[in-house]
């Protein structure tokens, strides 16, 4: 399909189905590329280690994060 034809049908759109599109595609130019995403979590997950290992906050119990969720979400 050719850029002139989606532009025609998208125009056909409701406001609401235009905005929606609009904002799936402005959200897809932005998007990080996987390898940016892991190297973003390697840097997290580094900075999260070093805080534990130097004591500048104190690690959570799995359970205890499980149950504060749950009990977030009723």
């Amino acid at each position: 399909m050719k850029l002139k034809q989606i532009e025609d049908e998208v125009l056909h759109l409701t406001e609401d189905e235009r905005a929606e599109l609009a904002q799936k595609l402005l959200i897809s130019l932005d998007a990080p590329s996987e390898g940016e995403i892991a190297e973003d979590w390697l840097v997290e997950a580094k900075l999260r280690a070093r805080e534990l290992d130097e004591g500048i906050v104190q690690p959570i119990p799995a359970e205890e994060v499980r149950r504060k969720a749950q009990a977030l979400l009723r």
